[in-house]
C-alpha cells in the first residue's frame, strides 16, 4: 500500500502540471487575442515574456487611470443639521427616535437644509450627515457655503467657478482689476440671477460688458457669506501667524490655521488663491500684486469674532498681510 508521502507526492505533481496547462492555456489565449501565432515552445516562451509586461504595464495605467478619476470626484463635505424650533401640522414621529411628538405647538425642531424632523433632545445626538435639499436651499448668496456645496453636489459654490473662469477669460489686463468697483446696482442685478437661476446664471460679455461688475459679483458673495470663508473658529490662528516674523515659522503656522477650516472652506479658498496668484502673473497690465490684492481681499474672506470695534479695525493690517502671503506661497500651502 503506498504511503503518505508517495500520495501527498503524487497531489503535488498533479496541483503542478493543473497549474502549468492553466497556465499556457491563458497565455496561448492572450497571443491568440493579440492576433499572434507561435511556432514551437522556445518562441512561446520568448513571445510571453514582453506580453506578460505590456499586460501588466496596461493593468497599471487602468487602475492610475481609475484613482485619478476617484480623485476627481466630488468630496464627501460633512456638515452638522441646521435644527429649528418647528410647530408641526397634524401627528408626527420623530425620524431619529420613532417615536411620537407629542404636544400642540413647538413639538420639536425641523432641519432648516434638509428637513429632518427630530425631538428637541434627539437633536443632539443625530450624527453629521445633513445633505441639504434644493427644496430648502433656495438661495445662492448669503447661504452658507457648505449647505450650497452639499445642495448643489459640486466641489466649491458655482458663483465662485463661473465668476473667475469670465474674469480668466477676459479680464486679466484689466488695470486695477477687483480694486475698481462696477456699477452697483448691476453687480445686484448679477446676485439676483445667480439665486434665481443658479449655475444657468448669465454672466457673460453679453450681459455685462465691463468686467468690474463679475468682480464686484464676487466679492459681494464673499462678503455676505453667514460664516466667512476664513471662518470665526480658526480666525485668531491666521492672525497669530501674520504678526510672526520668521518666515519659516510663520508658514508652518499659516499651514496649521488652514487645517482648521471646514473642507468646503479650504477648497474653496485654494481655489481662489491659485485665482489670485494667476491674477498677480498679470501685475505689469493690471497693476495688482498680492499686497494691493491682499488689500481688497483681507477685510472680505476675513472677519473678526470680536465684537470691539478697535480690536476689529487694528487686525485690518494683519488681514491684509494673511491673504498677501496665501497669494504668494499658494504653491506651498495648498
Amino acid at each position: 500500500m503506498p504511503s503518505k508521502e508517495s500520495w501527498s507526492g503524487r497531489k503535488t505533481n498533479r496541483a503542478t502540471v493543473h497549474k502549468s496547462k492553466q497556465e499556457g492555456r491563458q497565455q496561448d489565449l492572450l497571443i491568440a487575442a493579440l492576433g499572434m501565432k507561435l511556432g514551437s515552445q522556445k518562441s512561446s516562451v520568448t513571445i510571453w515574456q514582453p506580453l506578460k509586461l505590456f499586460a501588466y504595464s496596461q493593468l497599471t495605467s487602468l487602475v492610475r487611470r481609475a484613482t485619478l478619476k476617484e480623485n476627481e470626484q466630488i468630496p464627501k463635505y460633512e456638515k452638522v443639521h441646521n435644527f429649528k424650533v418647528h410647530t408641526f401640522r397634524g401627528p408626527h414621529w420623530c425620524e431619529y427616535c420613532a417615536n411620537f411628538m407629542w404636544g400642540l405647538i413647538a413639538q420639536g425642531v425641523k432641519c432648516a437644509d434638509c428637513g429632518l424632523n427630530v425631538h428637541k433632545q434627539c437633536s443632539k445626538m443625530v450624527p453629521n450627515d445633513c445633505k441639504p435639499d434644493l427644496k430648502h436651499v433656495k438661495k445662492v448668496y448669503s447661504c452658507d457655503l457648505t449647505t450650497l456645496v452639499k445642495a448643489h453636489i459640486t466641489k466649491r459654490p458655482m458663483v465662485v467657478d463661473m465668476c473667475i473662469r469670465e474674469i480668466e477669460s477676459r479680464g486679466l489686463n484689466s488695470e486695477g482689476l477687483y480694486r475698481v468697483s462696477g456699477f452697483s446696482d448691476l453687480i445686484e442685478d448679477v446676485k439676483m440671477a445667480f439665486d434665481r437661476d443658479g449655475e444657468k446664471a448669465d454672466i457673460s460679455v453679453n450681459m455685462y460688458e465691463d468686467i468690474n461688475i463679475i468682480t464686484g459679483a464676487l466679492k459681494l458673495y464673499f462678503r455676505d457669506l453667514p460664516i466667512p470663508l476664513i471662518t470665526y473658529d480658526a480666525y485668531p490662528k491666521f492672525i497669530e501667524s501674520a504678526k510672526i516674523m520668521d518666515p519659516d515659522e510663520q508658514l508652518e503656522t499659516l499651514h496649521e490655521a488652514l487645517k482648521l477650516l471646514p473642507p468646503a472652506h479650504c477648497e474653496t479658498l485654494r481655489y481662489l488663491m491659485a485665482h489670485l496668484k494667476r491674477v498677480t502673473l498679470h501685475e505689469k497690465e493690471n497693476l495688482m500684486n498680492a499686497e494691493n490684492l491682499g488689500i481688497v481681499f483681507g477685510p472680505t474672506l476675513m472677519r473678526s469674532p470680536e465684537l470691539d470695534a478697535m480690536a476689529a479695525l487694528n487686525d485690518i493690517r494683519y488681514q491684509r498681510l494673511v491673504v498677501e502671503l496665501l497669494i504668494k506661497n499658494e504653491d506651498i500651502l495648498f
